[in-house]
């Protein structure tokens, strides 16, 4: 008999009473054994995804996933790095395929490099199914694009706007649902700008001063992140003449940096202006080095006192983003199998020593050099600090023959099974990495030196502060 695994977390932001479930089957053959990972874009400022479930997929290849919703997402599905996005609306149910992939086939999982795109389908859409109509409107409008790109892009041919609506009117009709509605007008605000059919102040007036903020419409934050791209710093002639260091250095620097945001007629709206502080103080963080920490400190501020429940996510996300991996931050947890499956290690069981954590495959020759020359090092200092070396490959049993060939690699092994998201935590976009972690769980340093290159150093300098 088919047997069908069921998870459902209870994770979206800001459930309401109004919340309705959400079906979603599907089938992936060649994914039996995997995991199909539901998520969402908790903000799409910072664009940080929020798991909202989980399911295994059966030995047929068939997973059903049931999560709350409250209002239209944008959901991504996620076997191991490969992914496939669809809109996701209260109370409807959904059926999808994804072709035929030999997971199998990938050697070193690492969702930087290897992410792809699954062919998927939705099963049994109805016309007026939001995933059909944008489907349509994004198909006539990126055909239009193309076709004209040359008229609109070098000679502003301001008579392809009407030609565009037509166009689109043609082929969708008109809707009435405001996620769709906003989400075919912003998109066709980047062509109003694109020809210069009106200027960039009445742009600014014309779909965000006159307007409610809607942070959860991705068309109307992509148009948002791409007109206020470094507006506070380079874009505004007005705001661009301030002094923000001093404005940071104020007794109460929030509120001064709002203040001086009115300044801008365009910002007047105090939800649009808090969005555009909170986009330029993220610009600004990485060039304002000397002012980094009074940044961090507005951010804290709006992450308590901010206007909106959305400004207090985005305020929090953009600090996780900005001081993850941080000296002093904690280390991202993981709890992984051992190379011989019989058993896992938890990273907040480990406290009381320093923990030195590299990341690597048996492919990766640079990675074996360097674990090699990690031998020496982990004999001197066992006794001291432990030391892991985590597999991204996507084979247990390999990891574990190569290990069992080094005789003398003696220190943890553990392998990352179907959590790639540890990749992600960790930020391991090349191989090897090297990872030093305090007794108290929290980042000394990353990326740390290579055993070839000081990593001894480092945890001599990190043992000897510790006394």
């Amino acid at each position: 008999m088919k047997q069908v695994f069921c998870i459902t977390l209870f994770l979206i932001i800001g459930l309401t009473a109004s919340s309705q479930n959400v079906t979603i089957k599907g089938t992936a053959p060649g994914a039996g054994g995997r995991f199909v990972t539901l998520t969402v874009t908790s903000d799409f400022l910072t664009e940080t995804e929020q798991t909202l479930a989980r399911a295994s997929i059966d030995s047929t290849g068939s997973f059903t996933m049931t999560v709350p919703v409250d209002r239209t997402i944008l959901g991504k599905v996620s076997i191991d790095f490969h992914t496939a996005d669809f809109f996701i609306e209260p109370g409807k149910d959904y059926q999808i395929r994804i072709a035929p992939y030999k997971y199998d086939d990938v050697k070193e999982l690492n969702p930087f490099i290897n992410s792809t795109n699954l062919q998927m389908e939705l099963l049994h859409l109805p016309s007026n199914d939001i995933n059909f109509i944008l489907g349509e409107f994004d198909g006539v409008y990126n055909a239009f694009l193309v076709e004209h790109f040359n008229e609109l892009y070098r000679d502003h041919n301001r008579t392809l706007i009407d030609s565009l609506r037509a166009k689109i009117t043609f082929s969708v009709g008109d809707q009435t649902d405001p996620y769709i509605k906003t989400y075919m007008e912003y998109k066709q605000a980047n062509v109003i700008q694109l020809v210069q059919f009106i200027s960039k102040p009445m742009i600014a007036y014309t779909y965000f001063t006159s307007r409610p903020v809607l942070y959860d419409n991705i068309q109307y934050m992509d148009f948002f992140n791409s007109f206020f791209s470094k507006y506070m710093t380079a874009t505004s002639m007005i705001l661009k003449k301030n002094d923000y260091h001093a404005l940071l250095s104020a007794q109460d620097p929030y509120s001064a940096l709002m203040k001086a945001l009115t300044a801008d007629t365009l910002l007047r709206p105090v939800k649009l202006r808090e969005l555009v502080l909170l986009k330029g103080l993220m610009e600004m963080y990485n060039t304002a080095t000397d002012d980094q920490r009074k940044i961090i400190s507005v951010l804290n501020t709006i992450e308590q006192k901010g206007q909106e429940p959305q400004a207090r996510l985005i305020a929090t996300n953009i600090i996780k983003n900005l001081t993850r991996l941080q000296p002093g931050t904690p280390a991202p947890l993981f709890n992984l199998r051992n190379r011989v499956n019989n058993g896992s290690v938890k990273l907040d069981s480990l406290r009381g020593k320093p923990v030195v954590v590299n990341f690597w495959t048996s492919y990766c020759e640079g990675c074996t050099n360097e674990m090699d020359l990690l031998k020496p090092i982990a004999d001197k200092y066992k006794d001291k600090v432990l030391f892991i070396s985590i597999s991204s490959e996507s084979s247990r049993l390999r990891m574990r023959y190569y290990v069992d060939l080094k005789k003398n690699w003696d220190w943890t092994f553990l392998h990352i099974g179907d959590q790639i998201d540890i990749l992600k935590d960790y930020d391991v976009r090349s191989l090897p990495l090297f990872v030093i972690i305090d007794k108290d769980g929290n980042i000394y340093k990353y990326s740390a030196d290579f055993p070839s290159n000081g990593l001894e150093n480092s945890i001599e300098q990190l043992l000897q502060s510790s006394k």
